[in-house]
Protein backbone atom coordinates (compact mmCIF):
# COMPACT_ATOMS: atom_id res chain seq x y z
CA UNK A 1 0.00 0.00 0.00
CA UNK A 2 1.33 3.63 -1.28
CA UNK A 3 1.08 6.46 1.41
CA UNK A 4 1.01 9.51 0.41
CA UNK A 5 3.59 12.32 2.64
CA UNK A 6 1.23 13.19 5.30
CA UNK A 7 0.11 9.43 6.02
CA UNK A 8 3.60 8.73 6.05
CA UNK A 9 4.10 11.39 8.96
CA UNK A 10 1.04 9.80 10.61
CA UNK A 11 2.62 6.62 10.66
CA UNK A 12 6.15 7.77 12.09
CA UNK A 13 4.05 9.55 14.61
CA UNK A 14 2.44 6.39 15.91
CA UNK A 15 5.68 4.46 15.65
CA UNK A 16 7.64 6.46 17.93
CA UNK A 17 4.51 6.98 20.08
CA UNK A 18 3.87 10.60 20.00
CA UNK A 19 -0.05 9.92 20.42
CA UNK A 20 -1.78 9.08 23.89
CA UNK A 21 -5.17 7.26 23.91
CA UNK A 22 -8.00 8.68 24.98
CA UNK A 23 -11.61 7.23 26.14
CA UNK A 24 -13.73 9.04 23.98
CA UNK A 25 -16.40 11.44 25.34
CA UNK A 26 -20.59 9.83 25.69
CA UNK A 27 -21.16 12.23 23.28
CA UNK A 28 -17.88 11.82 20.87
CA UNK A 29 -19.87 7.96 21.54
CA UNK A 30 -22.81 9.01 20.13
CA UNK A 31 -22.02 10.57 17.23
CA UNK A 32 -19.57 7.84 15.79
CA UNK A 33 -22.54 5.28 16.94
CA UNK A 34 -25.08 7.64 14.95
CA UNK A 35 -22.29 7.59 12.06
CA UNK A 36 -22.09 4.07 11.69
CA UNK A 37 -25.86 3.62 11.61
CA UNK A 38 -25.90 6.13 8.93
CA UNK A 39 -22.81 3.68 7.13
CA UNK A 40 -24.93 1.14 6.62
CA UNK A 41 -28.48 2.16 6.48
CA UNK A 42 -30.10 1.06 3.18
CA UNK A 43 -33.36 3.89 2.86
CA UNK A 44 -33.80 3.59 -0.66
CA UNK A 45 -35.63 1.27 -2.74
CA UNK A 46 -35.33 0.99 -6.72
CA UNK A 47 -37.03 -1.20 -8.75
CA UNK A 48 -35.29 -2.94 -12.18
CA UNK A 49 -35.96 -5.31 -14.59
CA UNK A 50 -33.00 -7.12 -15.67
CA UNK A 51 -32.42 -10.38 -18.40
CA UNK A 52 -33.76 -13.45 -17.02
CA UNK A 53 -30.30 -15.43 -17.28
CA UNK A 54 -28.16 -12.07 -15.79
CA UNK A 55 -30.91 -12.50 -12.40
CA UNK A 56 -30.29 -16.49 -12.56
CA UNK A 57 -26.37 -15.53 -13.10
CA UNK A 58 -26.25 -12.99 -10.36
CA UNK A 59 -28.63 -15.79 -7.40
CA UNK A 60 -26.06 -18.73 -8.83
CA UNK A 61 -23.35 -16.09 -7.46
CA UNK A 62 -25.15 -15.19 -4.56
CA UNK A 63 -25.61 -18.76 -3.30
CA UNK A 64 -21.70 -19.03 -3.98
CA UNK A 65 -21.38 -16.58 -1.43
CA UNK A 66 -24.13 -17.62 0.85
CA UNK A 67 -25.65 -14.41 0.19
CA UNK A 68 -28.85 -13.03 -0.65
CA UNK A 69 -28.79 -12.39 -4.65
CA UNK A 70 -30.76 -8.81 -3.09
CA UNK A 71 -27.31 -7.81 -1.00
CA UNK A 72 -25.03 -8.96 -3.73
CA UNK A 73 -26.98 -6.75 -6.53
CA UNK A 74 -26.69 -3.88 -3.67
CA UNK A 75 -22.69 -4.78 -3.09
CA UNK A 76 -22.05 -4.77 -6.65
CA UNK A 77 -23.49 -1.03 -6.95
CA UNK A 78 -22.22 0.24 -4.18
CA UNK A 79 -18.02 -1.05 -5.24
CA UNK A 80 -19.22 0.14 -9.30
CA UNK A 81 -19.85 3.89 -7.53
CA UNK A 82 -16.82 3.52 -5.45
CA UNK A 83 -14.58 2.71 -8.37
CA UNK A 84 -13.93 -1.12 -6.99
CA UNK A 85 -15.37 -2.58 -10.16
CA UNK A 86 -14.06 -1.67 -13.66
CA UNK A 87 -14.44 -2.72 -16.71
CA UNK A 88 -12.21 -5.21 -18.41
CA UNK A 89 -9.74 -3.52 -20.85
CA UNK A 90 -10.22 -5.30 -24.55
CA UNK A 91 -6.57 -6.61 -25.31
Amino acid sequence: MKLNAEEKEILKDIEEEKYTLRAPSKSELKEIRQAAKNTFKKDKRITIRVYQHDLNGIKKKALEQSIPYQTLISSMIHRYVEGELVEKSAT
